[in-house]
């Protein structure tokens, strides 16, 4: 199981980084969006999974881990998308690997730190704050790109899945994808370890302080 999905992660970072999304779409947003959404949303969380267990977080990781990845990321996403950023990623192919390394980076980060195997139930608390956080931020910005009255990224007309579209469309498109990709993705995955969380025991911990209570009363 992690050998596969090991495996389709990697599968999925070579078909976004050596495919059209990053070569002849690169200057149209959409398709960038839909190159980040699969990095983070999708290669980033398998990779998690298929790491080599030396590799993964394990009981000593610090509980509040997550929450910070998700903030890491929250600054990455928001930063490499002002518009500044993101022309410079258009324009530069050092930077489109600056950008691309960032995204993975702390999208690994942030799934393998929340979907760490520890059994510490304030663990399971902390990934899925992280994750729900995320989905939140995504949410936002997704929708400040679909709604937005003006484009902010470019003038003209690009292409993109082989269709012309104008960079407002564009744009809607690209908010989009964010809303029904990233925004959706961290949304399930916070509800699953929410789901895991309440449908866990008690650790003995918990039972010994509720004993104690009772023999108090």
């Amino acid at each position: 199981m992690k050998r596969l999905a090991l495996s389709l992660g990697l599968v999925v970072l070579a078909l976004i980084w050596f495919g059209p999304l990053l070569g002849s779409w690169r200057e149209s947003f959409a398709a960038h969006m839909l190159a980040h959404m699969g990095v983070i949303a999708i290669a980033a969380p398998l990779i998690a999974i298929g790491l080599p267990s030396r590799w993964q977080f394990g009981p000593t990781m610090p509980a509040a881990l997550p929450v910070l990845a998700s903030v890491m990321e929250l600054f990455a996403v928001w930063t490499w998308h002002a518009p500044v950023m993101r022309a410079a990623a258009e324009a530069s192919l050092l930077a489109t690997v600056a950008e691309q390394a960032t995204f993975l980076g702390v999208g690994v980060l942030l799934w393998s730190s929340s979907l760490a195997a520890s059994g510490e139930r304030r663990h399971a608390a902390a990934g899925a704050g992280a994750l729900l956080l995320t989905s939140i931020h995504m949410t936002l910005l997704g929708a400040l790109l679909a709604l937005s009255p003006r484009s902010l990224y470019g003038i003209g007309e690009v292409t993109c899945f082989g269709t012309v579209l104008d960079s407002g469309q564009d744009q809607q498109l690209g908010g989009t994808i964010m809303l029904f990709v990233g925004a959706v993705v961290y949304l399930v995955g916070g509800l699953s370890l929410v789901s895991r969380l309440l449908a866990a025991p008690p650790t003995a911990a918990t039972h010994s302080h509720d004993e104690g209570n009772s023999a108090a009363l």
